[in-house]
């Protein structure tokens, strides 16, 4: 209690902590040391990635794959425009792990084609920076693991959240026991529109004359074009796992850092199809609580039709509550316990009630002395770190370990793919991750 207390007393009512620290980008690059990278995949998140790398002087745009035409000319114009290269365009993935200018590939792909590109660059010698989900089923973590290790290159899973300064000091206050011991986690996603349900525009294009439709299928089962499928995959089975593998992989890796544990062990789900009935397969609204072996319970929740906001994280913990919002962290001491049970003693005759409170030290003429210390919230905001993919060039040029393995990639895309499962056959789940073995 001393700990923690003096803790939140030296933090201050709005103290400001920088973690930054030496960053990646510390080091200035030459053109001999930069990290020549592949894009595979340029939609929505690979164009992302595209900006997100772009900063980083210690990259080199070698090529670019995709398999719509307008994908790839928007590429080159970014290019052209913002890093002044002139990247390679193709629509096979497999030009790009031919190439000995490409270090490392950065995949941004639809779910389904993951594990075989992660494999095929792994086996072709490249770094891999692979967008998560990393896995679009449960099998396929393990044997990305184990590709992994075989390589000895650098695999990082694209969580952006896990390796945020804001995140790095949740994981500090966990540590520090500043709320004491966590047995209660709640994380919320809430989205009010059709681009939060992932009902993007299609482009007025879209054929397959500007599409490679058979290949962009690969291991899904076939059928005719369909642009929707293609620019609004998430929404289908069969090449997406929805808001559990878009948005819960995110909140579980995040848990997973800041609680410094590595998966949980068991998950019941439920939810369904409530709004967006437009075709599409996946539930819109989704909760999940997971049980972790270290004994606490997560909770986490999505709805894709409400206009509520939620905190980041929020953690309760027996000494007090911590609130992770979207640019602070607020701590709030829990009450210092007088143990002055009054609600036992409202049927107690005057005589009898006042003798109670005299032997807890409270004058009966004076009520004041009933209520518990209130400590006042204590709110701590953080300076902004580096990128996530960052971290991935920092990694590769300085043969440093990954931020976000293989192994952390499996323990957050398998618990998604076990809540989805839980979802779908209606009972709880039981995860061995050790053996990736699931029983009921």
């Amino acid at each position: 209690m001393t700990e923690r207390r003096s803790f939140l007393s030296s933090a201050g009512a709005a103290a400001v902590y920088s973690l930054v620290g030496e960053t990646p980008l510390a080091k200035a690059a030459t053109a001999n040391d930069q990290v020549g990278l592949g894009f595979i995949g340029v939609g929505i998140r690979g164009s992302g990635l595209l900006q997100d790398f772009s900063k980083n002087p210690a990259s080199r745009f070698v090529a670019v794959a995709d398999l719509y035409d307008g994908y790839l000319q928007h590429a080159r114009e970014f290019c052209k425009d913002h890093s002044k290269q002139e990247p390679h365009t193709t629509k096979r993935y497999e030009d790009l792990l031919n190439r000995k200018d490409i270090d490392a590939v950065v995949i941004a792909t639809p779910d389904h084609w993951h594990r075989k590109i992660v494999l095929e660059a792994l086996e072709a010698g490249k770094h891999v920076y692979c967008e998560k989900p990393m896995t679009w089923n449960l099998k396929e973590g393990p044997e990305i693991i184990a590709a992994e290790k075989k390589s000895g290159k650098v695999v990082m899973i694209g969580s952006n959240p896990k390796t945020t300064a804001m995140a790095q000091k949740v994981k500090e206050l966990m540590a520090s026991k500043a709320i004491g011991k966590v047995s209660l986690i709640r994380m919320a996603n809430y989205r009010d529109d059709a681009q939060g349900a992932w009902k993007y525009p299609i482009p007025p294009d879209a054929s397959p004359q500007t599409i490679d439709w058979d290949r962009w299928l690969g291991p899904a089962p076939k059928r005719p074009f369909n642009a929707e499928h293609f620019f609004r995959w998430r929404c289908w089975w069969e090449y997406s796992g929805g808001v559990a593998t878009d948005l819960f992989v995110h909140a579980l890796t995040t848990l997973h850092e800041v609680m410094q544990v590595r998966a949980p062990q068991s998950v019941v789900s439920q939810g369904g199809l409530y709004f967006w009935k437009d075709g599409r397969t996946v539930p819109d609204v989704l909760e999940s609580v997971f049980e972790y072996p270290e004994g606490f319970i997560a909770q986490l929740c999505v709805h894709q039709k409400c206009n509520a906001t939620a905190p980041t994280l929020v953690a309760y913990g027996t000494e007090g509550t911590l609130v992770w919002e979207r640019d602070k962290i607020v701590v709030t001491a829990a009450s210092v316990d007088k143990d002055i049970q009054m609600y036992g003693t409202y049927a107690w005759p005057k005589a009898a009630k006042e003798a109670y409170l005299r032997s807890k030290g409270v004058d009966p003429a004076d009520p004041r002395g009933l209520y518990s210390d209130r400590p006042s919230p204590k709110e701590i905001k953080v300076e902004a770190g580096p990128n996530h993919s960052d971290f991935f060039i920092d990694s590769v040029r300085e043969s440093k370990p990954s931020r976000e393995n293989a192994t952390e990639g499996h323990a957050a895309a398998g618990a998604a793919h076990l809540a989805n499962t839980a979802y779908r056959e209606g009972r709880k789940l039981n995860w061995d991750f050790a053996s990736n073995k699931v029983t009921s």
